[in-house]
């Protein structure tokens, strides 16, 4: 006998089912018009830029379970339900106690104070710490480019001292001048890692003084160039004629705004900090692999300490190394520091939602995937374009446009008479802003086997379509994709752009590591890509729905075509991890993986990792004695090496280290 709260639960769940078809019921049959409302919907303030961790992606994904269900398409593939749910580390939160206390050579205690001494870093660890300072100038380790930091100074259980960015920064400014080798080191995670991978017990970043001298200047030659234009609108208000009224009262109001914005700025720089702290939540949130605390410490605070062991300051030391191209690192200074960071990994279930077409006949168990991610950048942050801004970014563009496309073609395929004769699976996937974190949970636990699945097609960023023009990734990656899309971009009137490449930082390449087909639809970047300014109004309907129709056409072919799409390895694929001007490898990552080393998905082909051996499920532990916890061990151990080296990478296949020599490659 059903109890009273699952009566009542009973009826809840009667009543959203009904609430959904009578939503349903009054959306417009006019394809552009349901577009437009779905666009809204996403797009609404409310749904918090629909980033991981917020109340706005879970909004947005019961949106997209009662579309899919009110389109007539089966929600209940997983446990009864469309979720496909798993938890992740959603963002850093600063918790309690934060302390830094800094003891001199005689035993005196001097405490930071927080906010105004120094600041916690996110991409650290939580922890006490106690050790004895050492000076590790830039913190940077490159003997192949004739620099380290590091060279016979021990930091094991020491706290380390470390200057932002790199040396030789003003010579960058001469326009005859070659490439500095070790501005690719001036990440603040590469000094983080350098310094972990030592055994630090700590790391202090200050900031360097290059950096807060140019600020000082930019903000001297701002307000000289105010006060030139004072003067410039002083003399032209002397000569205007005094009876001419309307020309006196334009060169008054010229005078007065240039003499405001002269006031402003004279204020400011008044009030200027040249020397500011990174906030909490800067270079980003770190992850279980960094277990070093870290926390961005004043110059004022670390010249006390190199005044009294060194007679020098932190300006001293970097003119020194710019001047002769040589570390002036200082071992053991006298100086202790403990303290403690409080930091609270925030973890977050998150969830794709799935939507499943079956299919009819003697092809019925095999798959087509349709996807698209519904998440965005929410407030800003790390992957904003718009740095400190806290505004909502809509993301309509990237990707609302895309998830109502994947939502009109699940309509309009539910809608056809017959059924087509292979299974449909639309997937509106989380956390590809992150990573491609749901489709590569997806493909790694997929709810139909991926043996069967012949192509994926994906839709990110489609609602920007300008004089026809849309680009299609993965035409390499089927032999027949070519000949099909040029016929149908002819009879469609577009302009279509062949990338056969596979791998790209969208969902379809945790697919296309996999060896499976897949097509991906893109009309183009613009200026307000990752940006607040992405918002519903300067989406292309119109265009949008165009491609959407070509979509439609491709996948009907591809299902009712009795051979399945073969599937092409794309030969000089690029490598997603960052690259910069560190040699090229061509692991391709799998996000998924949270094992410690670098976990890959696999090796483009033709690259060093492919012809050297690497295979999907390998993890990098070691490479070239660097051991390896994470993609940025990976990214700074590489940047140690040159293109022609041929360095050993130690990898974990079947609970055995096997070792295999990568001859690496120029940047591509």
């Amino acid at each position: 006998m059903m109890s009273r709260w699952g009566a009542f639960a009973g009826l809840g769940s009667l009543l959203t089912v009904m609430a959904i078809f009578a939503v349903a019921a009054e959306r417009s049959t006019v394809p552009a018009e349901r577009v437009l409302e779905d666009l809204k919907y996403l797009t609404d303030d409310e749904r918090e830029g629909r980033g991981v961790g917020t109340k706005g992606l879970d909004d947005a994904a019961d949106f997209i379970r009662e579309q899919f269900a009110a389109s007539g398409i089966n929600v209940s593939t997983i446990d009864d339900g469309p979720f496909q749910k798993f938890e992740m580390v959603s963002s850093v939160k600063l918790g309690n106690p934060n302390s830094l206390t800094l003891v001199g050579p005689d035993g005196k205690e001097y405490p930071v104070e927080m906010g105004k001494g120094f600041e916690v870093c996110s991409f650290g660890a939580s922890g006490e710490f106690s050790g004895e300072v050492v000076f590790a100038g830039y913190g940077i380790d490159a003997p192949k480019d004739g620099y380290s930091d590091y060279e016979g100074l021990d930091v094991e259980g020491k706290v380390v001292m470390v200057m932002r960015r790199n040396p030789y920064q003003a010579e960058a400014k001469n326009p005859h001048a070659t490439p500095n080798p070790l501005a690719r080191f001036a990440d603040l995670r590469a000094k983080y890692r350098e310094a972990q991978q030592r055994k630090a017990a700590a790391i202090i970043i200050v900031n360097d003084p290059y950096s807060t001298r140019e600020k000082s200047e930019e903000r001297q030659r701002a307000l000289k160039q105010a006060g030139d234009a004072v003067i410039e609108a002083a003399e032209k208000f002397l000569v205007v004629d005094a009876t001419a009224t309307e020309e006196v009262a334009t060169a008054r109001k010229a005078l007065a705004e240039a003499v405001a914005k002269r006031s402003e700025l004279q204020k400011e720089n008044v009030d200027a900090n040249d020397d500011q702290l990174m906030k909490f939540g800067y270079a980003g949130n770190g992850d279980e692999a960094n277990t070093l605390p870290a926390v961005h410490l004043a110059q004022s605070v670390a010249n006390q300490i190199l005044g009294s062991a060194a007679q020098k300051s932190l300006a001293d030391l970097e003119a020194e190394i710019d001047a002769d191209h040589k570390p002036h690192s200082i071992g053991a200074t006298g100086w202790t520091i403990r303290g403690q960071t409080t930091i609270e990994r925030v973890k977050s279930e998150i969830k794709n939602v799935i939507g499943v077409l079956e299919g009819e006949g003697p092809h019925a168990d095999e798959t087509i995937v349709i996807g698209a991610h519904y998440d965005h950048v929410g407030r800003g942050g790390a992957n904003s374009l718009a740095p400190g801004s806290t505004e909502v970014h809509n993301g309509a563009d990237d990707n609302a446009s895309g998830t109502v496309a994947l939502l009109e073609l699940a309509r309009r395929l539910r809608a056809r008479e017959k059924p087509l004769p292979r299974r449909l699976v639309f997937i509106a996937f989380t956390a590809e802003e992150l990573g491609l974190i749901g489709s590569a949970h997806y493909v790694n636990n997929p709810v139909f086997p991926l043996k069967d699945t012949i192509a994926m097609f994906n839709m990110d960023m489609v609602g920007r379509l300008v004089d026809d023009k849309l680009t299609v990734f993965g035409t390499g990656t089927s032999s027949r994709w070519e000949s099909e899309l040029k016929e149908l971009g002819e009879a469609k009137k577009f302009a279509l752009t062949f990338k056969p490449q596979g791998l790209g930082p969208s969902d379809h390449s945790s697919f296309y590591t996999k060896k499976i087909p897949v097509l991906h639809f893109f009309t183009g970047t613009h200026p307000d890509y990752h940006r607040p300014t992405d918002d519903w109004d300067k989406v292309n309907i119109d265009g949008m729905l165009r491609v959407v129709d070509l979509i439609e056409t491709m996948i009907v072919q591809t299902a009712e075509n009795p051979t399945r799409p073969d599937f092409v390895e794309v030969k000089s694929e690029p490598s997603e991890a960052r690259t910069g001007s560190r040699p090229y490898v061509g692991t391709i990552p799998d996000f998924a993986n949270q094992d410690p080393g670098y976990g890959i998905s696999g090796a483009a082909a033709g690259s060093p990792a492919d012809k050297a051996g690497m295979k999907p499920g390998d993890r990098i532990v070691k490479l070239g004695g660097d051991k390896i916890e994470s993609l940025e061990d990976f990214d700074l151990a590489l940047r140690k090496h040159k293109p022609g080296d041929e360095v050993d990478f130690v990898v974990t296949r079947g609970g055995a280290e096997v070792t295999l020599k990568v001859k690496l490659e120029p940047p591509r």
